[in-house]
């Protein structure tokens, strides 16, 4: 059953505040006046900017997977890498689940989303309405915050520095290619206004109402975000607009879930910082590599820097992530209404720094690819690496899964009980 959309109206994603939709100037932000949140932003142009950027990405995007990457220099004997390369290499090490973790996150999702935005955008350009709009736009949506090409050249990056005075490492035109891309993706994704798929309605003709979205009835589409209100049958319904299904007011199971992946997340961090995660061998000789081994190795070469993004990024930020997200459904779950709207933005922060930790996977699987010398050099992953990958998946479906507007809905309970 179809529900109808509430008209200049719109919801928070993160607190579900409704808000009247008001003119914004050029370049300027819309923010939710509860938790600070992102409303909506005005970018005019952004059709054409957008489009030409994503072309560009696509035309980079090939050319970094089609050229030589990395090639790595020992004496006169040379190997050469392509972007693909680090998850085959994990494969044939008896690692196919770091493999398939590196590929879909370096490769398979980026190609996702770069070709998504393509799809529908070149069709807005042509004033095509493409097939299968809705389900495209869903799947960029789920795909992108799992492109993580950013993170894996900063993995790149301490590779290098990890195998200084081992060998020279000779970038390829692929490698410049990937640069690009980044800078590109970025200015992409930074021109992209959501106007130009989703328009937004007419102006509200009725009073701003008081409440939530879902105290009010109303439901935020999960494709298009436009605020439809529920039936009177109390039935299923579908978004006016992109004719999507309107699912519950709220993530089922979201509580239960959470704490599902996160306690499991949390055992596996032990293993993950205690059993080796890579062996690097020179010249005959090595011994395996934990984590904190790693940061001291970086340390020893006088990478301070680097050694404390490792740090930062495979050590503090999951257990950072972790102690956030158990005060936030602790909170959550007792209907505490101390500092609501602080502990929204801890939720986004934690959502958003939880993929770098990614960064340890992408080190391992780059040096397995590149140092395969035989009895000079070699590198071969360890179970760690398998423990922390799982982790991090784990703690990044913990936090997409876990609902901040039950922070809002429990508090609001608990003060009129």
């Amino acid at each position: 059953m179809p529900g109808y959309a509430a008209n200049g109206l719109t919801a928070c994603e993160s607190c579900d505040g409704v808000h009247r939709m008001v003119p914004v100037p050029a370049g300027g932000r819309a923010l939710c006046g509860r938790c600070g949140a992102l409303l909506y932003r005005h970018l005019p142009g952004s059709l054409d900017r957008s489009t030409a950027l994503y072309l560009a990405a696509l035309l980079l995007f090939l050319l970094a997977n089609w050229g030589p990457f990395v090639a790595l220099k020992l004496g006169d004997r040379v190997e050469q890498t392509r972007l693909i390369s680090s998850a085959f290499a994990l494969h044939q090490a008896g690692m196919p689940e770091l493999g398939v973790l590196v590929v879909l996150t370096s490769v398979v999702f980026p190609a996702l989303a770069i070709g998504g935005m393509l799809y529908l955008l070149l069709a807005q350009r042509l004033g095509m309405r493409p097939a299968g709009r809705a389900r495209v736009w869903r799947v960029v949506r789920m795909v992108t915050p799992w492109s993580l090409t950013g993170v894996f050249m900063l993995g790149l990056l301490v590779s290098v520095v990890k195998l200084q005075g081992l060998a020279s490492v000779i970038p390829g035109v692929a490698f410049f290619a990937f640069i690009g891309l980044l800078l590109v993706a970025a200015a992409a994704a930074a021109s992209f206004d959501v106007a130009v798929l989703w328009p937004r309605l007419g102006p509200v003709t009725e009073r701003l109402p008081i409440g939530s979205a879902a105290e009010l009835g109303y439901a935020s589409c999960h494709t298009c975000a436009l605020l439809v209100a529920r039936p009177a049958t109390g039935q299923p319904w579908a978004c006016p607009r992109c004719d999507s299904a309107v699912h519950g007011l709220r993530r089922h199971d979201s509580i239960a879930r959470t704490w599902a992946l996160l306690t499991t997340a949390s055992l596996l961090l032990i293993p993950a910082n205690l059993l080796p995660v890579m062996t690097v061998v020179r010249f005959g000789q090595g011994e395996p590599s934990t984590i904190l081994a790693g940061v001291a190795h970086l340390l020893r070469d006088g990478a301070v820097p680097l050694a404390l993004l490792v740090l930062f990024a495979s050590v503090v930020v999951p257990l950072a992530k972790i102690i956030a997200l158990v005060m936030l459904l602790v909170t959550t779950q007792r209907g505490s209404n101390w500092r609501t709207r602080d502990r929204t933005v801890l939720y986004r922060v934690t959502e958003a720094v939880g993929a770098w930790s990614m960064l340890d996977i992408f080190l391992v699987g780059i040096l397995v690819a590149l140092v395969r010398m035989d009895a000079l050099a070699s590198v071969s992953p360890g179970l760690g690496a398998s423990f922390f990958g799982a982790a991090v998946v784990l703690t990044m479906l913990a936090a997409h899964s876990f609902d901040p507007r039950l922070i809002w809905d429990r508090a609001a309970r608990a003060q009129k009980a």
